[in-house]
């Protein structure tokens, strides 16, 4: 198949239509936009429409592009992910973008799930109690980061350096990477996936593709989540985390 055979397909699998001919104001931009994602992208490394289709969630959660994630969350369930799944890619968002962009992105996908008939709220996904947040939290951390947290802001003020650090294990690991609907693999990969798009955060990105390397990822399924989030996210921001990563990258594979 050609790329725009491939188009075809994929946008039928995700989006259960055709892709744009001639229709619409700026024709020529959406056929270049969709030849390229759909027709080269979404083809290359080892990801399937699930996964690939949560990176294009998370990315979109955080660059706020509501239209694009109402869409998005539409092809998630059309291939077979669960409201759960996708509201959980949305939720582990918060940390790091902040909780109003995440509200923003919430309502998006509720407005989705509405629309298609899924009932609202979804079934709870908590597994933690407030009194086990902390510990909890440490259990998931602990494997995967050990202490380097908390041992990096030591040199703050005494209350700080005790409650910056116990917030990243509460709120990170205690209230969200505890919950049901993905598994911690996943989540690490789609952390990397969110700190790339987000910018300018290099070193979270070399610290959690080591994350997700513990996790069980590949540096291939790395490689490929960034690849897929390049057009979602920019060539230099997609780059810039290659770049950073690359030593780790490159012995992981």
């Amino acid at each position: 198949m050609d790329r725009i055979e491939k188009t075809r397909e994929k946008f039928a699998e995700l989006f259960g239509g055709a892709p744009v001919q001639n229709e619409g104001s700026d024709p020529e931009f959406m056929r270049i936009l969709q030849r390229f994602i759909f027709g080269e992208v979404c083809y290359v490394g080892s990801l399937d429409n699930r996964m690939r289709e949560l990176i294009t969630v998370t990315v979109l959660v955080v660059n706020q592009t509501l239209p694009q994630l109402k869409a998005h969350v539409g092809a998630c369930l059309n291939v077979g992910l669960s409201p759960l799944e996708i509201r959980e890619t949305v939720y582990q968002c918060a940390p790091f973008i902040g909780f109003p962009k995440t509200l923003n992105a919430i309502a998006a996908m509720n407005e989705t799930f509405e629309a298609r008939g899924i009932a609202l709220p979804l079934e709870n996904a908590e597994t933690v109690s407030e009194s086990e947040r902390c510990e909890k939290g440490r259990e998931i951390q602990s494997p995967i980061y050990g202490d380097e947290i908390a041992d990096r802001y030591a040199w703050l003020p005494a209350e700080f350096a005790e409650s910056i650090p116990k917030w990243l294990t509460e709120l990170c690991f205690g209230d969200f990477s505890s919950r049901k609907g993905l598994d911690g693999k996943t989540r690490e990969l789609l952390t990397v996936v969110m700190l790339a798009a987000m910018g300018g955060a290099d070193v979270q990105v070399r610290s959690h593709v080591e994350g997700a390397i513990r996790a069980g990822n590949t540096a291939e399924d790395i490689v490929c989540a960034l690849a897929h989030a390049l057009p979602y996210a920019g060539f230099p921001r997609a780059f810039n985390a290659l770049n950073c990563a690359k030593e780790i990258l490159v012995k992981g594979e």
